[in-house]
């Protein structure tokens, strides 16, 4: 079942789009961090496709500080990461008051911007059990007045994160993606990297096809549902 929570997020109003699974809860949940493009199609549908799996998925609005209908390229130019904590913190928050949500069973997900944020979200908030990051770029650039790198606050993540990419994306490129698993192994958290042969950037975006690669796309699926059902279990 879909619907649409909100939440009190500094002065404004955050809006979470949420998928419950079918079946008596609670659930363990993920926290979907949408790419640049916002909570579209394609954001909505992969909350659908973790509902069926059994999650809880919300998807929180990080553009809802700004004007409504704007292009998400431009959106994406206003996101610090302050912000985008405060944001995820609210989310986890609101999703540990609902009956549906098993509060100790949640993880962090997202795709391209939100690839990037599932990885800061997971090194700032001890509520995740697992982060799974989708050719997440911009980890290792700070975003906002006086932050560091996600990639600097590597040593506090606290769970297991499993991480799928394309080897012809340039951001992050392999080489970017190796030293994001050397950063992990020099504090040993648990990962596991996957890297996919004719596969760049948005590889599992199916609204565009030009990007889209179904069998990377499909192979990823088939492990990050398992992932996420041992780490949350």
């Amino acid at each position: 079942m879909a619907r649409e929570l909100t939440v009190k997020v500094g002065d404004g109003t955050m809006g979470i789009f949420t998928v419950e699974p079918e079946g008596a809860g609670p659930h363990p949940a993920v926290v979907l961090i949408h790419h640049r493009d916002g909570v579209d199609e394609f954001t909505k549908a992969t909350c659908e496709r973790l509902a069926k799996s059994g999650f809880f998925a919300a998807a929180p609005n990080l553009y809802h500080r700004r004007p409504a209908g704007e292009d998400g390229a431009e959106s994406r130019k206003s996101l610090n990461d302050g912000e985008v904590l405060a944001d995820i913190d609210a989310c986890v928050k609101e999703l540990q008051a609902q009956s549906a949500v098993k509060g100790d069973r949640i993880a962090i997900m997202g795709h391209c911007m939100g690839g990037r944020m599932a990885y800061l979200g997971a090194t700032s908030n001890a509520a995740f059990k697992a982060a799974v990051v989708l050719y997440g770029g911009g980890i290792f650039r700070a975003e906002g007045e006086a932050r560091l790198a996600p990639i600097a606050h590597t040593p506090n993540i606290k769970c297991a994160v499993a991480g799928f990419f394309g080897r012809d994306d340039k951001n992050p490129s392999p080489e970017d993606v190796e030293r994001i698993s050397q950063e992990l192994k020099k504090h040993s958290i648990r990962h596991d990297f996957r890297i996919y042969d004719g596969a760049g950037h948005a590889f599992q975006n199916f609204s565009n096809p030009v990007s889209y690669r179904e069998e990377a796309s499909e192979d990823a699926w088939r492990r990050l549902v398992p992932f996420l059902k041992t780490e949350l279990r």
